[in-house]
């Protein structure tokens, strides 16, 4: 066992267990024209994080190790969107509407897909999840099983609502959670420091934090 610098204190990595969950950088909530913008988010945020998230997913894949993907979307016919989510944000332009790359949020639209320069490869994961949180109406939790993963890296965004209810939800099925500094971001900048304080607070209380450089040279030498 390798220990990744971190706080509150160093993450014990077990290579053989671990697998990198990259959440929700998709184009709508990154580019211009996008969801994220429609509703006043300055998406310069997002897109600079993209360096050291792509950075992170070449280090799992070189160490051969597993790269997970998530998108928030929905199904066509909306039969997976609570009234009550559809309610909320920017009154007009909501999910499920045709925005500047297509329908908000719906599986299969242009403005959902991920990012093109963090796209998964063939063999990687891909979760559609109509939730914040990556396991909520998901098979992740049953894919994690079968690879025997107890470990998990986060980065995406946005750190203070997909990422860190995605931490919640794994850390109470029993995982180990490191989020990578870096490596996420949200629009507003004291809701990513608050989200980091939270989830290492109380020693490591939902997980540990650590900078995209350790985690890097960790694996590599793990």
């Amino acid at each position: 066992m390798t220990d990744i610098k971190a706080q509150p204190f160093p993450f014990p990595l077990q290579r053989e267990a671990v697998a990198l969950i990259v959440i929700d950088m998709q184009r709508d909530f990154a580019e211009p024209g996008g969801f994220g913008a429609s509703l006043g988010n300055d998406v310069s945020r997002i897109t600079k994080i993209i360096p050291d998230v792509k950075r992170l997913i070449a280090g799992f894949r070189h160490a051969g190790l597993p790269v997970i993907h998530t998108m928030e979307c929905h199904k066509p016919d909306l039969s997976d969107l609570p009234p009550a989510k559809r309610s909320r944000g920017n009154p007009s332009l909501r999910i499920g509407d045709k925005g500047p790359m297509g329908r908000i949020l719906i599986a299969g639209e242009p403005g959902t897909a991920i990012l093109p320069e963090l796209a998964p490869i063939d063999g990687e994961i891909v979760i559609e999840k109509p939730g914040k949180g990556a396991f909520y109406a998901t098979e992740l939790g049953d894919i994690l099983n079968h690879k025997d993963i107890k470990q998990l890296v986060f980065a995406g965004v946005t750190t203070e609502v997909c990422v860190q209810t995605t931490m919640r939800e794994a850390n109470d099925r029993g995982y180990e959670c490191l989020l990578a500094e870096e490596a996420t971001e949200s629009y507003f900048p004291e809701f990513k420091a608050a989200a980091i304080a939270m989830i290492r607070a109380q020693g490591a209380i939902v997980g540990w934090t650590a900078h995209v450089d350790d985690i890097l040279e960790t694996i590599s030498h793990a």
